[in-house]
């Protein structure tokens, strides 16, 4: 068991964030990777759209054998998880908006949360909320349009800069010390993030926080991979191939699937 895969999900290349944490933090594991690029992005679906994707992807990984399935999207977490566990003999990691970090931290009682349509609407990002941030001025913001950017390859477009900056105005108006990234293709938009902000707000995305949830998890279930001769990594696209290949820098084989 220890040898099979660690599978991932997201709605497109932005879980790579997520996989390049988890590849990090757990170098022997073997990992499949799914970019549902095709039906991105989740964030402005249905719940049931959200739901099927969601199991669509779920049964892909688990006909591969992986020993443990990693939501990494934040959108199917918040809207598809709670069903997954319950209809899946698998164990399943999710991510959710480090709202509760953000809020504990700030100094200022403001902070900005940059997410999609359907993690801003569930259920579970407004229980997290309610538990954590009250007291706190959560200036909320729908991302729409950056996740398309992403995936059609305009990151660093003047297009996805003119966007940003219409959407960080509030919160900077706000005086916000702190943005919550609430979604797993955020962490790519880091580096334009800083110039567009005050120098004085940090920024906090749940990578980091979730490889450890998957080692914590694997090793309670004495599921580690001790081998230390190089991983099988697999990454599947069922868009553009070469959007995945660039937003990994050429590092990793990856390979187009129709799923």
């Amino acid at each position: 068991m220890s040898k099979k895969s660690i599978g991932i999900f997201d709605s497109g290349v932005g879980g790579t964030s997520i996989f390049k944490e988890i590849h990090a933090l757990l170098p022997n594991e073997n990992c499949i990777y799914l970019a549902d690029s095709r039906n991105a992005p989740y964030g402005n679906k249905s719940k049931e759209e959200i739901l099927q994707l969601s199991i669509k992807n779920t049964e892909l990984l688990l006909s591969k054998d992986c020993k443990i399935i990693v939501v990494a999207c934040n959108t199917a977490t918040t809207n598809a998880i709670d069903y997954l566990r319950a209809n899946y003999d698998a164990s399943f990691i999710g991510i959710e908006p480090a709202i509760k970090p953000a809020a504990l931290k700030s100094k200022v009682k403001a902070v900005g949360i940059l997410a999609t349509k359907g993690t801003l609407s569930s259920h579970l990002f407004h229980k997290t909320s309610d538990i954590y941030a009250s007291g706190i001025k959560v200036i909320e913001q729908d991302g729409d349009g950056i996740v398309p950017l992403i995936e059609s390859g305009k990151l660093h477009s003047d297009e996805m800069k003119k966007l940003l900056e219409t959407y960080l105005k509030p919160m900077i108006n706000e005086n916000i010390d702190y943005l919550v990234l609430g979604c797993t293709h955020y962490p790519y938009l880091i580096p334009i993030l800083k110039e567009l902000l005050p120098e004085k707000v940090t920024i906090i995305d749940s990578g980091l926080a979730v490889a450890k949830q998957t080692k914590a998890i694997l090793k309670a279930n004495d599921l580690l991979n001790l081998e230390t001769k190089t991983p099988t990594i697999s990454l599947y696209s069922n868009g553009n191939i070469e959007v995945l290949n660039s937003i990994l820098d050429n590092k990793f084989e990856t390979a187009y699937l129709d799923f």
